[in-house]
């Protein structure tokens, strides 16, 4: 049953959404949980653990191509990523460092273009457009000083992100998502452990409190979350998976607003509503175009 529910156009959406929504807390939990000081050592403990453990599900190492495609993808999905978002998350409050992140909606649709083909259609990029004016209302609401190297940060993270996005979905064809995502992940954590050494000394001690945040960002926001963020960026248009990525924001706003008591005033909230706004604006119009079934392609190509 589940496997026919991931089939039908809403699970799929449904599926792709546990991402934005789990890295929308990454934010919370690395700034109350983990230490501040240890970006490089933060995305080996949330990287690498989450590579070995699908790793040991898909028991199966890369081969031809995929071992120089996993150290791109593994660097600028995880490594690089993972690294800047940790510093990120001590820089900017939790809402803010998750909003920024949602410019990656319209670079999603922007890369496509060249490099799949996909070219961008009016609605979504509405939608887009009306995400981005909300993550600027949200952003500069006044309610808080605002780290512009946090943002310069954030700023690049989305950006290296979006394009490993993009190549993941255009190389991955064929391949079991389960393999390609563990690959890079371990690549990712691979290749940050011996800059994290050389850079930060040994790996921090931990305590019960980190074990457990670490524990949280491994398994759910990047074992999990990534699996469903491929999964998504396979069976969906890119278009459509970066406006559900718009969804960072707003998981990362409600966190920080309910649990760490960051302040949201009437200007946030109408950035969140125009996130919103966008985010179903693009997806109705996905779903509103009709469908050709494979007997009218068919029909349509016979002389």
């Amino acid at each position: 049953m589940p496997g026919r529910a991931l089939r039908h156009p809403l699970g799929r959406l449904a599926l792709t959404a546990i991402a934005p929504v789990a890295w929308g807390s990454t934010y919370y939990v690395t700034r109350e949980y983990l230490p501040g000081d240890a970006a490089l050592w933060g995305g080996v403990f949330r990287a690498l653990p989450a590579g070995l453990i699908l790793l040991l599900i898909c028991r199966r190492l890369p081969r031809g191509s995929w071992w120089w495609k996993s150290l791109v993808l593994g660097t600028l999905n995880i490594g690089a990523f993972f690294a800047l978002v940790y510093a990120v998350a001590q820089l900017l409050p939790s809402s803010i460092a998750a909003t920024t992140m949602a410019v990656s909606a319209g670079v999603l649709m922007l890369l496509a273009w060249p490099l799949l083909g996909e070219r961008p259609k009016r609605w979504p990029l509405i939608g887009a457009a009306l995400g981005f004016l909300g993550v600027a209302i949200m952003v500069f609401d006044g309610q808080s000083k605002i780290s512009m190297l946090g943002i310069l940060l954030s700023l690049t993270a989305m950006g290296i992100s979006s394009l490993g996005f993009i190549l993941a979905k255009k190389w991955s064809s064929g391949q079991p998502i389960v393999d390609t995502t563990a690959w890079q992940l371990v690549a990712g954590g691979l290749l940050l452990l011996p800059f994290a050494w050389l850079i930060q000394g040994p790996p921090p001690a931990l305590d019960r409190q980190a074990v457990l945040g670490f524990g949280y960002l491994s398994v759910v926001a990047t074992a999990i979350a990534f699996l469903a963020w491929f999964s998504g960026l396979r069976h969906l248009p890119s278009g459509t998976v970066g406006l559900l990525g718009l969804l960072n924001p707003v998981a990362g706003v409600i966190l920080g607003t309910l649990l760490a008591a960051e302040s949201l005033g009437i200007q946030s909230l109408g950035g969140m509503a125009l996130v919103l706004c966008g985010v179903l604006l693009g997806l109705l119009a996905n779903r509103a175009q009709p469908r050709i079934s494979l007997r009218d392609r068919v029909h349509a190509a016979t002389p």
